[in-house]
């Protein structure tokens, strides 16, 4: 029989109401056997996630000692869900009250985030009547703060094949020094990627509130096209550009197991998703352009100095300024004589940016530095774009028809992106006109 590992974001766990949806898309088909969740989301607008909530909570927990104000509203919400599921016999105050005092005994801003998780799989294995299994017995970090693969996943496989069916946590995990470890923010879909390579699913769904990935923006682009099919590479350039409906770290563990994501809307079952296929399986669709992403808010950084080129270790010595700072840098753009580091511009604040150049300038002294702020970034990504002549001469003037000047361009050697860099004001505007060049016949509709 085949195997699906599924993992339910928090969009669709918010109440009762949604948990029953999701529980009833877990019984309609028996290949889905283990299940990752998330902490409950927003049930409307200006609701707020519970695990916002949780970060309050350790806030309060640390100026007053308690967090019993906060941890209020986090225990109204768990009754609610609980009530709303009909679950009268389930202990959720005990299980609350526990929660509370481990919080306070903690003092830890990880183990206090991750409650969200561990207390919605508790009331959803209950619901399902499936194990319960807590994911800090079965996924670990090293001491550097990766995931610890050779530790993680021969645990997981006899954990989760001995229980039958089950229900983790998602988010979390154990640390080298023994404590709650969690990943980056959304990384539920990262722990989902994890259970499923390794317990070789044959798919890995992860449910949200959308049917798939759109080609582009919806905010951006009235009604754009959603993507059928997609590649882990074509998928990672566009959520690490900002398309959110999964975490760009999630492709990584089912990638090396050659495991299919599929993108299911929990509110709409009957619709087909966007399948995401390791790139050995994926053929090419008659797409030029697969889809368009882009972030706002960066600095440019240009220096230019003559023979740059034979100047050994120029590079080198411009990276180790960034990492002695702590900044992490987005592209690195290049000619002959020329070097330009892309970096998110809430790296520079509070006068980082100054201090950078004069390091900079001490460090290779270049002939020239210049600085482009408030630069936003905008890929147009596609398996298609390396075999089509013209492709790039289409996108360009696109953008000149449209008024927008580039400030950089930056190809992945791959050739299945090209990156432009233009003026923050720019950047709706850039969006519409590449979808209107690649995805409209109309292109005046845009």
């Amino acid at each position: 029989m085949s195997l699906k590992v599924c993992k339910f974001g928090g969009s669709s766990l918010a109440d009762g109401n949604n948990i029953s949806r999701v529980t009833e898309i877990i019984g309609s088909e028996p290949a889905r056997r283990f299940v990752v969740v998330s902490a409950p989301g927003k049930r409307y607008s200006d609701d707020t996630k519970v695990t916002d909530l949780l970060y309050a909570c350790y806030q309060e927990c640390v100026e007053k000692g308690s967090c019993a104000d906060t941890f209020q509203k986090i225990r109204r919400r768990f009754h609610s869900i609980v009530s709303e599921l009909g679950m009268e016999t389930f202990d959720i105050e005990s299980i609350l009250n526990e929660t509370e005092r481990a919080i306070e005994e903690n003092k830890s801003a990880d183990f206090t985030a991750s409650r969200g998780e561990y207390l919605n799989a508790r009331i959803v294995a209950a619901k399902l009547g499936w194990a319960f299994v807590d994911a800090k017995d079965i996924i670990f970090f090293d001491k550097n703060g990766r995931f610890d693969e050779s530790r993680s996943y021969p645990l997981i496989e006899k954990t989760l094949s001995a229980s039958g069916c089950a229900v983790v946590p998602g988010f979390y995990g154990t640390g080298a020094d023994g404590k709650i470890k969690t990943f980056s923010r959304g990384g539920s879909d990262i722990s989902g990627s994890i259970v499923a390579r390794a317990m070789n699913a044959d798919v890995y769904e992860n449910w949200t509130d959308v049917s798939g990935f759109l080609a582009c923006d919806p905010r951006i682009v009235d009604k754009p096209e959603k993507i059928e099919t997609i590649s882990f590479k074509e998928l990672r350039e566009l959520s690490y550009m900002g398309a959110n409906v999964l975490h760009a770290d999630s492709i990584f563990p089912v990638r090396k197991g050659d495991i299919p994501i599929r993108i299911k809307n929990t509110f709409r079952p009957q619709d087909s998703g966007t399948l995401i296929l390791p790139s050995k399986k994926y053929v090419k669709s008659g797409n030029i352009v697969t889809g368009i992403a882009g972030k706002k808010d960066f600095t440019v950084i240009f220096l230019e100095k003559s023979m740059m080129n034979s100047e050994v270790g120029f590079a080198r010595k411009v990276l180790s300024i960034l990492e002695q700072d702590n900044i992490n840098f987005e592209h690195m753009p290049s000619g002959i004589d020329t070097l330009s580091l892309v970096i998110e511009s809430k790296y520079l604040a509070n006068g980082m940016l100054d201090k950078l150049l004069e390091q900079i300038q001490a460090a290779v002294h270049p002939d020239y530095l210049r600085v482009l702020e408030n630069i936003a970034l905008v890929a147009t990504v596609g398996h298609g774009m390396a075999s089509n002549v013209g492709t790039s001469a289409r996108l360009f003037t696109a953008l000149s028809d449209a008024g927008i000047n580039i400030r950089m361009i930056d190809q992945g050697s791959s050739e299945i992106n090209i990156i432009v860099g233009i003026d923050n004001a720019d950047y709706e505007k850039c969006i519409r006109a590449i979808y209107a060049e690649f995805f409209r016949k109309d292109k005046a509709a845009i």
